[in-house]
């Protein structure tokens, strides 16, 4: 039994995005049917210092905040750079154009598919997730997170 290859595409921005230039897009993209996984590239933004002298102090970072993608809220862990995207089909690659084109006026961005999530759990989703671990979530592990990934259900 061959189990079904789904197109994934990448939205790349000539900057990092601001939270709130990230808020309008996601809300723009989960309104789009089709979207079964989404992952937010880009450097981590920690709580707390991670190393050098100030180690465990807060890190009060003006990125880290609360964005809110239909009624649920979720804090960015991450200063975005860039968006994975897994489709259902090749038919919802250009709707990606005009959600992005109304979002970002004064940047540019390409989209660009190929193959940019894995498809077969790695040691890292095995170590974090054990054996039986939720398909959806495969490739989604980092490792220096001592959480899981964010879902967003029910978006619409």
């Amino acid at each position: 039994m061959t189990e079904a290859t789904f197109p994934q595409c990448r939205i790349i921005t000539e900057r990092l995005l601001n939270p709130e230039t990230t808020e309008k897009l996601l809300n723009r993209l989960v309104l789009i049917p089709g979207i079964r996984r989404m992952i937010l590239n880009g450097p981590r933004l920690p709580v707390t210092v991670p190393y050098g002298p100030a180690k465990g102090c807060p890190n009060p970072h003006p990125m880290r905040k609360v964005i809110c993608i239909g009624d649920q809220s979720i804090e960015l862990q991450t200063h975005v750079g860039t968006i994975l995207l897994e489709l259902e089909s090749r038919e919802i690659i250009p709707a990606l154009p005009s959600a992005c084109e109304e979002v970002f006026t004064s940047f540019s961005f390409r989209i660009q598919e190929g193959r940019y999530m894995k498809t077969e759990p790695s040691l890292v989703d095995y170590a974090k997730y054990g054996p039986h671990a939720d398909k959806t979530i495969i490739g989604m592990v980092d490792p220096k997170s001592h959480s899981g990934p964010v879902i967003l259900q029910g978006i619409k």
